[in-house]
């Protein structure tokens, strides 16, 4: 069989998905700690500013615009301080900062909208989303980590938002993200689905599970869908990732192959899981199954994963 180590779509399947559009030169071989402070004096700066889960967006013309200027967030009271660098964009610094804003308070053309809703209804194009789901995990993380683990003292701000420094053991500390692998299992023409207890009426979705420690991609997958399902999988192919910002995670989407077919639930986890024919998948997709059973939206990776087995046919 002729083999070529690059064989692959000439666009990744990542590049479909809601919040991995990011064309931002992050340049992380040139941040300095008072990068972000010396960012913010350009002229140009753009900042986005996060509040509580939501994107400031203002609106003008029928559009949405993420970005404002040092004046504008400081007109609205904003504090950017510990605004954090993401990089560049067409030479042009882009800055997050976390707003401590009431989003029923701000003027009739700004409004505070959660990250799911800016995608679901395309108010910002895929570079902005992108930039969007990198500031969103960077002060996620800088929220949760204003005390150094090792001996529970403040720490601060370095690197231009990529570290924080203890002030009193000097640990540095780094951004993290949290691994998640989610996964289509397929067995000949079928694919196996499940329901969480908290999924909207109807909505079935592929299995997922966070990454261990020390664990590979293709032993979680294997073993969450062991552990959820019952089903011993064999080979594991990786198929595109997607950053989610809730609040830094990374879904690491492959397909699995099943070595058995007889589901033995997780019901703890699960509400139910079986298997369905590629033809009932698509009628979800087209929405007319006839028990008006869905698949995720399309910003979520599951959508894509379960799209690109059902019309592999």
């Amino acid at each position: 069989m002729h083999f070529k180590l690059f064989d692959a779509p000439e666009r990744e399947a990542s590049h479909f998905l809601g919040f991995a559009g990011n064309t931002i030169d992050r340049q992380s071989e040139k941040r300095s700690d008072d990068s972000a402070r010396a960012a913010l004096t350009e002229p140009g700066a753009r900042l986005l500013l996060i509040a509580s889960g939501k994107l400031v967006l203002e609106f003008a013309d029928g559009s949405a615009n993420p970005y404002f200027t040092l004046t504008a967030a400081r007109a609205l009271a904003v504090d950017v301080d510990e605004a954090v660098l993401l990089g560049r964009a067409s030479e042009t610094a882009v800055l997050a900062v976390a707003a401590n804003l009431d989003p029923e308070g701000l003027p009739e053309h700004l409004k505070a909208i959660d990250f799911r809703s800016i995608h679901t209804q395309g108010l910002i194009d895929s570079e902005g989303l992108g930039a969007l789901a990198q500031g969103a995990a960077l002060l996620a993380w800088h929220g949760n980590h204003r005390f150094c683990g090792r001996c529970g003292n403040a720490t601060e701000m370095r690197a231009g938002g990529y570290k924080r420094a203890c002030t009193s053991c000097g640990a540095e500390h780094f951004p993290r993200t949290d691994p998640v692998a989610i996964m289509l299992t397929v067995s000949g023409d079928k694919c196996l689905l499940g329901r969480g207890r908290h999924f909207a009426p109807g909505m079935y979705s592929a299995l997922a599970g966070f990454i261990e420690p020390g664990e590979t991609i293709e032993a979680a997958v294997r073993r969450e869908t062991f552990e959820e399902a019952g089903i011993r999988l064999g080979r594991v192919v990786y198929h595109a990732s997607q950053p989610w910002p809730f609040p830094y995670s990374l879904m690491i989407g492959c397909f699995g192959e099943a070595l058995n077919e007889d589901i033995m639930p997780d019901t703890a986890e699960l509400e139910d899981c079986r298997w369905f024919d590629r033809t009932e998948v698509l009628q979800m997709f087209a929405g007319t199954h006839p028990a008006d059973l869905r698949i995720p939206p399309r910003h979520a990776i599951a959508h894509h994963l379960i799209r690109a087995w059902a019309e592999s046919a």
